[in-house]
């Protein structure tokens, strides 16, 4: 699926990403990586570590599967869907939203990583009221 090494261990790092082996990361990331999603921007490899452990501390599990990768001379676009449960939203039952991730490496690591998925579907759409409304008016803006 991927050529270069650097895309390769990001790849064998996300596909067994859990609470237990968050210092995985920092075999694959730069340590002046910047990660941006639609909630946070955080630099620095501290910075990013930080990020992880406090979004996988109410995670019950994550998994990522991916589907395809397109990489060209130092950079790489990872289309994944990831499959989660989290304590406080939707029952705990696993939730699925796909996304994809641009990445740009220096030094054989990650040092650009940006998230592009659909932060409705993730979260507030697995909110009793919040979701129930954001849900309505996706049905009204398609009819």
């Amino acid at each position: 699926m991927a050529n270069a090494l650097w895309l390769q261990n990001f790849i064998a790092v996300y596909s067994d990403l859990g609470t237990e082996n968050l210092e995985g990361l920092r075999r694959i990331y730069h340590p002046d990586i910047v990660f941006c999603d639609p909630l946070h921007r955080v630099e620095g490899l501290d910075g990013l570590l930080g990020y992880f452990q406090g979004l996988y501390h109410q995670v019950i599990s994550c998994d990522f599967t991916i589907a395809s990768v397109l990489e060209h001379q130092g950079e790489a676009a990872v289309y994944w869907t990831m499959t989660f449960r989290h304590k406080q939203l939707n029952g705990c039952q696993p939730i699925e939203v796909e996304g994809h991730s641009q990445l740009r490496a220096k030094d054989n690591k990650v040092i650009y990583h940006r998230d592009y998925f659909d932060v409705g579907a993730m979260l507030y759409e697995q909110l009793p009221l919040l979701g129930s409304l954001i849900r309505a008016v996706k049905r009204r803006a398609v009819n």
